[in-house]
């Protein structure tokens, strides 16, 4: 499993003036980890924790890098550890559609479920990402 950190910056400012007073750096880590299997044609990502603005970005690339190097067409995208998803993890999702169905692949989700599961009602992303309750099911259907 890879964890994903990040660093942010805050920097406080004179309300009068555009003098700096204060420069705070905070590294931390967001608790997004990813976990590769590969079956048969197949590349299966298992997500766990928050999916937002934080981890997309290493996110996309770590999974990219891997179907890239692979050369896989088909990706299941484990949802079952995800506890948080926003709008730039719908973004991941629909970046890796687009990227696979261009190109004669497809992308689906697997264990989609609470608060996560509204994001993906609500986006309206089920309308074009095919959704599975198990693995033997998404396995044999993508």
């Amino acid at each position: 499993m890879h964890r994903i950190d990040y660093i942010v910056m805050k920097i406080y400012t004179c309300d009068c003036c555009t003098y700096i007073l204060k420069i705070i750096v905070i590294r931390g880590h967001n608790d997004m980890y990813l976990d590769f299997e590969k079956i048969d044609d197949k590349l299966i990502v298992h997500l766990n924790g928050e999916l937002d603005h934080h981890s997309a970005q290493e996110v996309r690339n770590r999974i990219d890098d891997r179907l890239e190097r692979e050369k896989i067409k088909k990706l299941i995208m484990d949802f079952s550890g995800v506890t948080f998803m926003d709008s730039s993890g719908i973004g991941v999702v629909i970046g890796r559609y687009k990227k696979l169905s261009s190109d004669g692949g497809k992308v689906c989700v697997v264990n989609v479920r609470g608060t996560v599961n509204r994001v993906f009602e609500l986006s309206g992303m089920y309308k074009i990402i095919s959704s599975y309750n198990s693995f033997e099911q998404a396995v044999n259907n993508i």
